[in-house]
């Protein structure tokens, strides 16, 4: 992460007009909500084929503690 680009973000939103900051704001909101799922989508995909390969593990919740004690 660049810090000046964070920076130079902050100074441009100081700038605007509160109009420009609330439609702003809603882009940025909108444009979060979609990098959030695009991350969900690739974890789901991995993790298809994760389980299409057999990597995964199946059992109980003790099955589970008893590894992770490992």
């Amino acid at each position: 992460m660049k810090t000046t680009s964070i920076n130079r973000v902050i100074e441009d939103f100081n700038s605007l007009v509160l109009e420009e900051k609330e439609f702003a704001l809603e882009i940025i909101r909108k444009m979060f909500i979609e990098a959030n799922r695009e991350s969900i989508l690739k974890r789901a995909q991995t993790a298809i084929r994760n389980y299409s390969k057999g990597k995964t593990k199946h059992g109980t919740l003790k099955d589970l503690y008893n590894d992770l004690e490992k």
